[in-house]
């Protein structure tokens, strides 16, 4: 805690890199990831569909990369624009793919198990299924955004409820996007268009709202994404603003993050072997001060290294760090809350 009792977030370091190959280390346009139980990072790469990098890489803390598996297409066990990953208690890795309409399921090796789902807006149908997240019963919570719903399916697929319908009302959604459940069985949901965050209890009813739109504290742009820790604290990708808020259990605005991004292992090591490339570097202003034209945050987060560019999901690991995953850099950045 800080000498006035507010909690704060702490930067600790920088994971992960860019990619250009379609295996191997190295990311591609990540938009999410998950833990399992022994500590994996498991991160989601949506790759450019062009260059076909969709993946899943696997890794530890100290940035190893251990494997990795899918590949992209829309075959069993492919994957063509996935959106959210999740585990479920027996570490089986469910992931929704929003082109496809599907959720597909694997092993923690990677092993193809099943996928389901069916496009349509009818009851228990998808039309681009986006977050994933699992309540104590193995019950998931799969985000239906362009039907602007959450339903929650057994972790075979079977349907067995939905909430929520196309608004800004109090319960309503808009393209929703991320969603997580905190320890109570809270369902929290990030609102995208609506630019705020929601937080409904386990069946589906209304409970409360944060933020609208603004660039002020506690308001959003496009939020992406929301993770809320133990003690109640609420974690928001604040995507349109290129930044991550922090709020407390009562909702109330605490800490705004825009990034303090360092080297990171790989990029370290890329420097190292390429002299050429980190001459350069040395001599050039990755903090630059910008023109009054370019005073957004989008072209700011740009032009400067340090800053998340894309922050498209916030995730809590075992511990309680924060990991920001930032899709245009490719490239995770973790906190802890002191």
């Amino acid at each position: 805690m800080t000498a006035t009792n507010r909690p704060s977030l702490e930067y600790i370091r920088t994971f992960g890199g860019i990619s250009g190959q379609p295996f191997g280390r190295g990311f591609a346009d990540p938009v999410d990831l998950e833990f399992s139980g022994d500590g994996r990072i498991l991160v989601l790469n949506r790759g450019p569909m062009v260059l076909g990098l969709t993946r899943v890489g696997v890794y530890d803390w100290d940035e190893e990369f251990l494997y990795e598996f899918s590949s992209h297409g829309d075959a069993e066990g492919q994957l063509t624009l996935p959106t959210g990953i999740a585990l479920d208690s027996r570490e089986r890795v469910y992931i929704a793919d929003e082109y496809n309409h599907l959720v597909s399921v694997f092993d923690l090796s990677g092993r193809f198990l099943d996928r389901w789902g069916e496009h349509g807006s009818g009851e228990g149908q998808m039309d681009g299924p986006a977050g994933l997240a699992f309540d104590a019963e193995d019950n998931v919570y799969v985000v239906d955004q362009h039907n602007h719903r959450v339903h929650r399916f057994t972790s075979e697929g079977r349907h067995l409820a939905s909430f929520g319908e196309l608004g800004s009302g109090e319960g309503q959604l808009d393209m929703p996007w991320g969603v997580t459940l905190d320890p109570e069985g809270n369902v929290w949901v990030a609102d995208w268009r609506n630019d705020r965050v929601q937080k409904f209890g386990p069946e589906g009813n209304f409970l409360a709202s944060y933020g609208g739109p603004g660039d002020g504290k506690g308001q959003f742009i496009r939020p992406s994404s929301v993770a809320v820790d133990s003690e109640g604290y609420v974690y928001v990708a604040d995507r349109g603003n290129e930044r991550v808020q922090m709020l407390g259990p009562d909702g109330g605005h605490l800490a705004t993050l825009r990034g303090q991004a360092t080297l990171s292992k790989w990029s370290r090591e890329f420097l190292e072997a390429n002299p050429d490339e980190a001459e350069p570097r040395s001599t050039s202003n990755l903090t630059p001060d910008l023109p009054p034209q370019f005073d957004t945050p989008s072209l700011v987060s740009w032009q400067t290294e340090e800053l998340f560019w894309g922050p498209t999901s916030v995730n809590l690991d075992n511990e309680g760090r924060l990991f920001v995953t930032e899709v245009s850099r490719h490239r995770l950045q973790i906190y802890r809350r002191v």
